[in-house]
């Protein structure tokens, strides 16, 4: 498993532990939105905290796997969404403490989740179109400005967990042993509440946004297909197995 899962007081937590970066093949993902799914349906959890362990939250998708086989990208397109809905859509509430470099599906998860906790060493980034493919712009732009996800797209570069603050995304800054702790508590005193009231509160929060998470999230899967129609997408992926610059 590229996960492992507890619950305690109605607090269920799913810690990535998947060394070394915590990235996901088509298999690790599927297997993470299922446990999602059968943790909203489990009375006995009241709050979802995911975090990780390791140097990162989430460096998104296995690109190895990808660069062996690109008809794979249809299996990892579903894993991730299905992972984000789980998230996004899950009667309980979710909370992500992240921590190192939050990528990719990283930022999916991130993007879909109620609350986010990060430590000061938390950055984040979408890293797609270097890896040629498309995604996770749904998702940011859920939690930053749209100028801001476009920065970050186009150039791939990184903000930190201070700019993230600062932005809005994020409700607490805290140092990295502090983390858990701080996402435990927050989840403790939604716990404390009436489950029924919570679950009623998150689907009405749900249905007030603007559109469709997911059928966005679709929207964008759509061009990750054709992007991986071409050669430069395949270049891209090469390059970062073979720890060198793409040649396009």
């Amino acid at each position: 498993m590229v996960f492992r899962s507890s619950i305690d007081q109605g607090i269920a937590e799913v810690v990535f532990d998947h060394p070394p970066v915590n990235a996901f093949d088509s298999a690790g993902w599927a297997s993470i939105a299922r446990h999602l799914d059968e943790l909203g349906v489990n009375d006995a959890v009241r709050v979802i905290v995911i975090r990780a362990e390791g140097k990162g939250f989430c460096a998104g998708v296995d690109i190895k796997e990808l660069a062996g086989d690109s008809n794979l990208i249809v299996k990892v397109n579903k894993g991730n969404y299905d992972t984000f809905r789980a998230v996004h859509r899950n009667p309980k509430p979710v909370i992500v403490a992240l921590h190192g470099f939050v990528l990719g599906g990283g930022i999916g998860i991130s993007g879909a989740a109620d609350i986010i906790v990060a430590s000061e060493c938390a950055r984040f980034g979408v890293p797609e179109v270097d890896r040629g493919a498309m995604g996770g712009g749904a998702h940011l732009q859920r939690m930053f400005p749209v100028q801001k996800v476009r920065y970050m797209y186009y150039t791939g570069e990184f903000i930190d967990a201070h700019e993230a603050y600062r932005l809005g995304a994020v409700e607490r800054v805290v140092p990295r042993d502090e983390l858990r702790d701080t996402a435990l508590a927050i989840a403790a005193k939604i716990a404390a509440k009436s489950a029924p009231m919570i679950q009623l509160a998150k689907e009405a929060l749900n249905g007030i946004e603007d559109g469709s998470l997911e059928d966005k999230y679709r929207w964008e899967q759509g061009f990750t297909l054709q992007a991986y129609s071409e050669a430069d997408s395949q270049e891209a992926r090469d390059a970062f197995v073979e720890k060198r610059d793409a040649q396009f």
